[in-house]
């Protein structure tokens, strides 16, 4: 199913064709999304519904259609609300409706799960697109009240409707439409893609650029090319005797979303044209929309000296991160409903993992482009063998196949340039539209919160029946434009130490903070060969925005931590447990930790069997600068937090699959999860709720079976958005070296 035609408004200026971003200037340019998706659930008799809606988002404001408003002027909405300070987006993957794949956003309260919502799109490219549109109008929401909404206004934005409630009457508006951008190619694609989705066509060495946020030591070295594709071998650590690391590397002319679609795509007549390897495959079971498991056959004519033909069983888990980068990992498998057969060999597939990134391209151009990158691993007997003597037979296995797919992939592209004009955005203006509304248009009647309004909507017969007349079309004129952006330098200086003056009160003498004094479930290491443990690393290993970041992008190196771990808990319970700080026998309770003048508890939830929660106790010596960034986090409303509360993960030690599935991206919890804040006189304790995210559940999952053997550094900061909070600061850290499962004391209510 084709996402749906998206168009996203940009500011006043004529040449504008920038996204909306924060900050404070007096003029804010007026965004606009719309475009065709499926609103999916089951209304009140149990009956599931697909049906095909025009989603329209101005500013704050959301409508939905049940046809193009643009080309029916004054068709009334079917629904509308607001997009309040409670309302989240999370993506739930791929799944099967109507014998279609899609993707599915769930939009909801989080502050009340009954009130939620379904929309699917056709690709998980428009996914992306529509999750930025509300988080654009979720920034607008935050934006105005940031202004001095007025009261009313505010009460609005939180006011709830019962999702029974009757629809509001609506107005019909004559105002010229600002900038859009639409993702799609409208309802026509979206209709025959739904229904037969499957068949649609530094110097050292040491870090990888700015592909992370946290400093990975791996050493890749070119070792061959072909078709324009790198070979690399990780001859960091080719000596350790474990698996050796191989990754092939291409840059494809097309956007990341279709080629994420293309590699999730498992149909034979596409895949023939570009993969020598997986070619045939079926799905054998999907599960929670981002992991499957398929079953493939491979003719040996090509890849083996042996005549038997062969057979595969792996599993894939995929995901998309925060800066658009997708990670799929496939990794061998057994299955029930596959056992091996007779006259077919059982193959392993070599545990692998595709990355799909989106290069900047030159200024002025709208071809896009994107990198590719695809880690397997190999018996490091095998691969030196083949390295000395046999590089002929090399040429024949099973992982050079799978190095070839990104070679395969960027010919099939090429070989297919319609696949690009799938993703590239396009500009309507409109002389005259009515669908455009103003704040003041909306001051009388009621704000729904939009999760209500798309969880009202249903199947009824007296929604069909609305706005059933044929309206007169207006001719709209269409303007391609994409806006593209220099690759920014990438800084490797270290970061100056943060002024504690500047974040704590200055007037306040320090105390001194004896973590003897402290004492968590968790123990502290003395070196870093202890195991079950925790320590405190320097900022040294993750990379901050610097000075000039606003400017240039540039990164640094972090300094030292601002607070101070003084004790870390491994508990286990038997539901998730907010406000821990205030349990009669945790650190904050003790007379220790009430004399502690500022303590910041973050509390990550582990959905498990059991649940697990890993406390993180940090002090500061002074009370906190009220007027710092520090202390407008503290004291600031959960929006604001959200929008700052931002974190790096690492893993020093472990399996290499768990380090690319983790990645070294800085992740803004907020956004991804559900984070809940609790406030009181010296301390602040931050909720994180990872069972909250399908995908970070799922990630979580493949970390605790590797858990015993990891060594994890984490960061915690607040995230600068403008200048004067430049440079940003590291606010702690962590380091959680091979943390057993079993050591967790069970806490209880």
């Amino acid at each position: 199913m084709e996402p749906s035609s998206l168009k996203k408004a940009g500011s006043e200026s004529e040449g504008s064709g920038n996204s909306f971003s924060g900050g404070g200037r007096e003029e804010r340019g007026s965004f606009e999304y719309f475009g065709w998706v499926y609103h999916i659930g089951v209304n009140s008799i149990g009956h599931e519904y697909c049906h095909l809606r025009f989603l329209f988002i101005r500013r704050k404001y959301v409508e939905l259609y049940k046809r193009d408003p643009h080309e029916n002027p004054g068709i009334k909405p079917i629904r509308r609300g607001v997009v309040g300070p409670s309302l989240m987006v999370e993506e739930l993957g791929r799944r099967k409706v109507n014998h279609g794949d899609v993707y599915v956003l769930r939009i909801y309260n989080r502050l009340d799960d009954s009130k939620k919502g379904e929309i699917a799109c056709a690709t998980a490219g428009e996914v992306r697109k529509w999750i930025e549109a509300f988080d654009h109008a979720k920034q607008q929401a935050e934006y105005e009240l940031s202004r001095g909404a007025s009261p009313r206004d505010k009460l609005n934005m939180e006011e709830e409707i019962n999702l029974d409630g009757h629809r509001p009457r609506v107005r019909r508006y004559a105002h010229g439409l600002k900038k859009l951008i639409k993702i799609g190619q409208g309802p026509e694609t979206l209709l025959r893609q739904s229904s037969n989705l499957n068949t649609r066509v530094g110097s050292d060495g040491f870090f990888e650029g700015d592909f992370g946020d946290a400093i990975e030591r791996y050493r890749w070295k070119c070792v061959r090319t072909f078709n324009g594709v790198r070979i690399f071998e990780d001859v960091a650590e080719s000596k350790s005797g474990k698996g050796v690391l191989v990754k092939s590397v291409g840059v494809v002319d097309a956007h990341a979303d279709t080629v994420f679609d293309i590699i999730l795509n498992f149909d034979s007549s596409q895949r023939y044209e570009w993969d020598t390897l997986m070619s045939d495959l079926e799905l054998v079971e999907s599960y929670d929309g981002h992991y499957d498991i398929l079953y493939g056959t491979n003719n040996p004519t090509y890849l083996s000296q042996s005549q038997c033909k062969r057979d595969f069983v792996f599993s894939r888990q995929w995901f998309r991160g925060q800066d658009g980068t997708y990670t799929i990992l496939q990794v061998p498998c057994i299955h029930k409903k596959k056992p091996p057969k007779s006259g077919l060999r059982r193959t392993r597939i070599n545990p692998s993992t595709w990355e799909i990134r989106c290069l900047n391209t030159a200024m002025g151009s709208n071809m896009p482009k994107c990198l590719v990158t695809q880690i397997l691993e190999i018996q490091p007997a095998g691969w030196f063998k083949w390295q000395r003597n046999h590089p002929s037979k090399f040429e024949k296995s099973v992982p050079y196949a799978l190095l070839c797919q990104v070679a395969g992939l960027k010919e099939y592209v090429l070989a297919n340039p319609a696949l690009n004009f799938e993703t590239l955005p396009t500009v309507v203006r409109s002389k005259i539209s009515d669908v455009s509304t103003t704040n003041s248009d909306y001051d009388d009647e009621v704000h729904d919160e939009f999760y209500d309004a798309i969880a009202a909507d249903s199947s009824s017969s007296e929604e069909d029946s609305d706005n059933d007349k044929e309206l007169g079309n207006k001719e709209l004129k269409v303007k391609l434009k994409n806006v593209s952006w220099a690759i920014a330098g990438f800084s490797l200086k270290r970061s100056s130490a943060v002024d504690a003056n500047k974040e704590l009160d200055p007037s306040v003498a320090p105390i001194i903070l004896e973590t003897s004094e402290f004492h968590g479930s968790l123990q502290k290491g003395r070196d870093d060969k202890d195991t079950n443990c925790w320590t405190s690393p320097s900022g040294a290993g993750f990379m901050i925005r610097g000075k000039n970041y606003l400017k240039d992008n540039s990164k640094v190196m972090g300094g030292d931590p601002l607070l101070k771990l003084i004790a870390v808990d491994w508990f286990k319970v038997d539901k998730s447990f907010d406000g821990i700080a205030l349990h009669p026998r945790n650190l904050v309770q003790s007379q220790a930790g009430k004399k502690v003048p500022f303590m910041l508890v973050i509390n990550l939830q582990v959905p498990a069997k059991p649940n697990y929660s890993m406390v993180m106790y940090y002090a500061a010596d002074r009370p906190v600068n009220k007027n710092s960034l520090l202390g407008k986090f503290v004291d600031g409303n959960d929006i604001y937090r959200d929008s700052r509360f931002k974190l790096i993960p690492s893993i020093v030690e472990g399996y290499w699959m768990v380090k690319r599935a983790v990645g070294t991206k800085a992740c803004l919890l907020g956004k991804a999860v559900t984070c809940k804040y609790l406030r009181r006189d010296n301390f602040l304790e931050i909720d994180v709720d990872i069972g909250s995210s399908t995908v970070a559940r799922s990630v979580i999952g493949l970390v605790l079976g590797y858990v015993t053997s990891l060594v994890v550094d984490l960061a915690i900061l607040i995230e600068a958005k403008e200048e004067e909070e430049l440079p940003e600061y590291i606010l702690g850290t962590v380091r959680l070296n091979r943390v057993k499962l079993d050591s967790a004391i069970h806490l209880e209510d």
